[in-house]
């Protein structure tokens, strides 16, 4: 890397994989910030764009530097930059929102149609360095190590969906055991709920759940029923809240016929496709549905950050750790579906 470049991995080809190249340094405008990344989380949205599918082939321009969970270090500041200083610790929000929609003058960023993802439609944090608006940067207690700063995002996602209903004393389902589902789960535990059920048909991420929040019920689904679960728990009605995070349509099923009277979903996963409900179902049980995307900017934040520093531990969900030289083994770790977080760090490697 020279003075004014920098080393980054950009989908430069369109076919399965990512390539490290060296691209400029991001040159800041005066309300952004420069910041040096240390370390990145992949995410499932990376892997759908290593893979090249529909989605990505549709959505991402070739040549885009990836990626969106970071943690680093502010080097720069723009000259209009006045809350944040040069040396501080921290992440982002990687949704850029306008000012001009409804949404975003009632002050829901995160419901302004006109969202931009860095990593996605914007140059993103797979790099050395990561151009931010500074109303973005999310400054970070010391105390908060750098690899839980860079899953702070899908944690957000975890957050955001479990806070979405009073959890205090309540059962809970949960579908999907991948990280976001079983941060999910460690989320719901620090918020009181009652019983919490997980399922999945991977028994290594239901292993992982049962790992990072060991009061969790983990079900593989191809081998229990859920109706014995409900049994074996003293749940006579079923479950008050559903977090389906798994995208899949059986599950989601499920999950309306095992709540009781009045209960009430949260749904991040996304089906692929089209998938028929029937909201007979939904409607004779009076559920309540409530589609969740991203992190509520910034009350999420807020949120998730305290729980860390006041007990809630998510470290374990992390299980693969690679410097970036050795991103393939990262992004193969994640395809394998045997992993929970994986971890680049971009920092230089010690000999």
């Amino acid at each position: 890397m020279t003075s004014n470049m920098m080393k980054a991995l950009a989908k430069t080809k369109p076919k399965e994989g990512l390539w490290m190249v060296n691209a400029p340094l991001p040159e800041i405008g005066s309300e952004d910030v420069l910041i040096r990344v240390h370390k990145t989380g992949i995410c499932g949205t990376d892997i759908h764009i290593w893979d090249w599918d529909e989605w990505a082939s549709n959505t991402v321009p070739l040549g885009l530097i990836t990626g969106h969970e970071f943690s680093g270090e502010i080097v720069e500041i723009g000259r209009k930059v006045t809350e944040l200083k040069v040396g501080q610790y921290c992440s982002g929000e990687g949704h850029l929102v306008g000012t001009e929609s409804r949404q975003s003058r009632a002050g829901k960023f995160h419901l302004d149609p006109g969202t931009r993802g860095i990593g996605v439609n914007e140059q993103g944090a797979f790099a050395n360095y990561l151009k931010l608006p500074a109303f973005n940067v999310i400054p970070l207690p010391e105390n908060i190590p750098q690899e839980i700063g860079a899953i702070l995002d899908p944690l957000g996602n975890a957050v955001h969906t479990a806070l979405s209903f009073d959890l205090l004393g309540e059962d809970v389902l949960i579908t999907g055991a991948g990280p976001i589902g079983i941060m999910a789960a460690a989320v719901a535990r620090y918020a009181g709920a009652r019983h919490i059920v997980i399922t999945d048909v991977n028994p290594a991420r239901l292993k992982l759940a049962e790992h990072v929040v060991p009061s969790v019920r983990s079900v593989d689904i191809t081998q229990e029923d859920l109706h014995d679960v409900t049994h074996e728990l003293g749940l006579r009605e079923g479950f008050d809240i559903g977090l389906e995070m798994s995208g899949n349509q059986k599950a989601f099923d499920q999950m309306v016929d095992m709540l009781v009277m009045g209960g009430k979903i949260a749904l991040l996963g996304i089906p692929p496709g089209l998938s028929p409900v029937r909201w007979s179902n939904i409607v004779f049980k009076a559920i309540t549905i409530k589609g969740v995307y991203g992190r509520e900017m910034f009350e999420t934040w807020y949120k998730m950050i305290a729980m860390l520093e006041n007990g809630l531990d998510v470290s374990r969900v992390i299980t693969h750790r690679f410097h970036v030289d050795d991103f393939k083994e990262g992004f193969e770790a994640m395809k394998s579906g045997q992993s929970g977080k994986v971890v680049l760090d971009w920092q230089e490697r010690h000999a």
